[in-house]
């Protein structure tokens, strides 16, 4: 998601676009079965668990040379009500990330970071709610408030020092038998930073694009497998004036379960990688791990 070189003028650059892409900030991740609508006033405590570790750059599309290494350790609290108004399902939520990066080999001059992320407001507008079917569509937008931890010296921060809007719309229908398509786009659009770097520059930035798929397959009513494939693009950062040529072309896949393990208790495991990164450090492993209660 940003433009990579080694020599130490790039580094705040670099790891200012890198951090943005661990939590979710940049495009707007879903797991499968996120846009499934749930009856009115129910409420939904969630708390996520998201590790990833990357050690390959990538500029153009090509490998470079060197041995970058940031890791990051993020959590999410999120909240979620379900409500009836004017005859749709509609579900105000917040997410609040945290969490921490850690930079080794040659991105070990960067210092690490932790503190709280940006906070995240959004609410899903079911416009087709099928249960018997199994068929749903929604519209969400959402909101991001510039609340997080950010230092315009550090360049590393969990917060982005700016507002932006990500506008997503989702589906789900069953295929056959025990099969399910989870299909999502959005488009996020980002306000400026005004604080960018050591000489407090503007960073401005162009919408960025996300599609996401998944197929499910359900074992029983209490245990699926699913595998997804996203493909992001768009998002070119200008800082002071000046184009970085770092627009976020980004292909990953992820394979995972989810396993009601009682009632209104849900966990969620998924692995995924980036197959092809276009500008950017590339993901070699992330893990995220989510726990539901419904009540």
């Amino acid at each position: 998601m940003c433009h990579f070189s080694f020599p130490r003028i790039a580094l705040t650059t670099l790891a200012s676009g890198l951090l943005a892409a661990t939590l979710p900030a940049h495009a707007v991740d879903v797991d499968a079965g996120d846009y499934t609508a749930l009856p009115d006033g129910t409420n939904l405590a969630m708390v996520y668990y998201q590790y990833a570790t990357r050690d390959t750059a990538y500029s153009n599309g090509s490998s470079q040379p060197g041995r970058p290494g940031l890791d990051s350790h993020v959590g999410i609290l999120r909240g979620v009500h379900f409500m009836n108004i004017g005859g749709y399902t509609v579900d105000p939520q917040f997410l609040l990330p945290f969490g921490r990066m850690e930079t080794s080999k040659d991105m070990s001059a960067v210092d690490n970071a932790d503190g709280v992320g940006d906070l995240i407001l959004a609410a899903t507008v079911w416009l087709l709610n099928d249960k018997e079917q199994g068929r749903y569509f929604g519209i969400t937008p959402f909101l991001y408030a510039p609340t997080g931890s950010y230092d315009h010296n550090d360049a590393l921060n969990l917060g982005e020092n700016r507002w932006k809007f990500a506008l997503q719309a989702g589906y789900i229908t069953p295929i056959v038998d025990k099969w399910l398509l989870d299909v999502t786009a959005d488009v996020t659009l980002f306000g400026d930073n005004d604080k960018f770097g050591a000489n407090r520059d503007t960073m401005k930035q162009e919408a960025m694009f996300q599609l996401q798929s998944f197929v499910r397959y359900q074992i029983d009513p209490t245990l699926d497998l699913r595998v997804g494939l996203s493909q992001t693009f768009g998002g070119e950062t200008k800082v002071a004036g000046v184009k970085q040529d770092d627009e976020g072309e980004v292909t990953k896949m992820s394979v995972g379960t989810a396993w009601s393990f009682a009632p209104g208790m849900q966990l969620l495991a998924t692995y995924g990688q980036d197959l092809r990164v276009e500008n950017g450090l590339k993901e070699k492993h992330r893990l995220n791990l989510r726990f539901l209660k419904a009540f």
